[in-house]
């Protein structure tokens, strides 16, 4: 049967359905990620210790506590002590906006401590303000750097919203394995198919990604 379980029902139509819900999550997540990341960047390279203690707490809080986890303790966990339901949709969002602004962070931080101190020496010399050194000095060079990193973030971030199935989301895998386990029986060669389909849906999404990379650094080199 192969591919032709595709065209049976509307199961080509429910990947699709679960390919845009897997998108919804991963491009709304990865536009906030990416601007409260460039914000909590700047932040944590504050002098302010509090600031310092603060911003290295979120960032080690997130690193250290499994995406997962972090997922089941917002979708029960809010519900239960709030008594606020929120979509499995919903949570996704927040957890991986959660999760992608700290990464962001790091890598816009590292990406602005990297430029030589004495760009900024000069800046300040020739009369710039803290601002306009940052806008016209630091800015753009910090884009430069951080773009592959981020690029490669944005990319984990597409692949890890397949974690959404697991709070009860019908993303495109959750899919996938509904219709593996319909066509059990009748195909034993579904999943290597259906998880072929798959492959080739997240490539479609994630490719473009490493494309707009791989230009923007010819074009700045």
């Amino acid at each position: 049967m192969g591919l032709s379980l595709l065209w049976q029902g509307n199961n080509l139509e429910r990947l699709l359905n679960g390919l845009a819900i897997t998108a919804e999550i991963a491009f709304i997540s990865v536009f906030f990620a990416c601007i409260f990341g460039v914000v909590f960047g700047v932040v944590m390279t504050s002098k302010n210790k509090l600031v310092q203690a603060i911003s290295h707490f979120y960032l080690e809080f997130v690193r250290i506590i499994p995406l997962l986890a972090l997922l089941f303790i917002t979708y029960f966990g809010v519900a239960k002590w709030f008594d606020v339901h929120l979509s499995g949709i919903t949570v996704c969002i927040i957890v991986f906006i959660f999760w992608g602004t700290a990464e962001m962070g790091d890598l816009v931080r590292g990406a602005l401590t990297s430029i030589e101190k004495h760009q900024v020496e000069s800046a300040y010399a020739l009369g710039l303000t803290k601002l306009q050194t940052f806008r016209y000095i630091l800015l753009p060079q910090s884009i430069k750097r951080v773009t592959p990193s981020a690029i490669n973030l944005f990319t984990r971030m597409v692949k890890t919203s397949s974690l959404a199935m697991l709070i009860g989301v019908l993303e495109v895998i959750k899919v996938g394995q509904q219709i593996i386990e319909t066509s059990l029986f009748t195909d034993p060669t579904a999943a290597l198919w259906i998880y072929s389909v798959i492959f080739g849906l997240y490539f479609v999404i994630c490719y473009p990604l490493s494309l707009v990379s791989k230009f923007l650094e010819n074009k700045w080199e």
